[in-house]
């Protein structure tokens, strides 16, 4: 009996030239007006109560050159939904999404929330992300004070959001 000793390649290491990185080159970017979509959407059970489109501000990313993270800024200007989400971790999990880990600003009250954003596109300029967040409501009221109408009854609700960071 033979044994045969194939070669080894080391695998490569991981960093941030490879075809596998989810963020653009290093910089700061920002959302053109007219490029992004934000839905927030109440519901009670299974059931949505209320469907509106939230005006987006300002959204900005930032890449650091080093190992820092990344961060997400975007400001909500709406009359009824006036808040500030900005992103204090950012982790990159499988199947090309991000996943932030942040405060939204309401009321001056930080109140924490996930928002999971789906990678769409990725280029070394311009990144396109989709993604959500859902804070319950009950929470969020008693928290920052933010009220829907008194006709809308709602158990949670979901942000979602579409941006094109160039």
């Amino acid at each position: 009996m033979t044994t045969v000793t194939l070669p080894t390649v080391p695998s490569p290491p991981h960093s941030r030239d490879g075809a596998d990185r989810r963020l653009p080159l290093p910089g700061r970017y920002t959302v053109a007006p007219g490029r992004s979509l934000v839905e927030l959407t109440a519901w009670y059970g299974p059931l949505p109560v209320l469907r509106r489109r939230v005006t987006l501000g300002e959204a900005s990313l930032t890449v650091p050159e080093g190992a820092e993270s990344p961060s997400f800024r975007f400001e909500f200007d709406d009359r009824l939904f006036s808040a500030v989400l900005t992103s204090e971790e950012v982790d990159e999990v499988h199947g090309g999404r991000l996943q932030l880990t942040g405060d939204l600003d309401l009321n001056g009250l930080a109140f924490p929330v996930l928002l999971r954003l789906r990678v769409v596109q990725r280029a070394d300029d311009r990144l396109l992300v989709v993604g959500h967040a859902r804070p319950p409501y009950r929470l969020l009221r008693r928290a920052t004070g933010f009220r829907l109408p008194w006709r809308r009854p709602a158990t949670r609700l979901r942000l979602l959001v579409a941006a094109e960071f160039a």
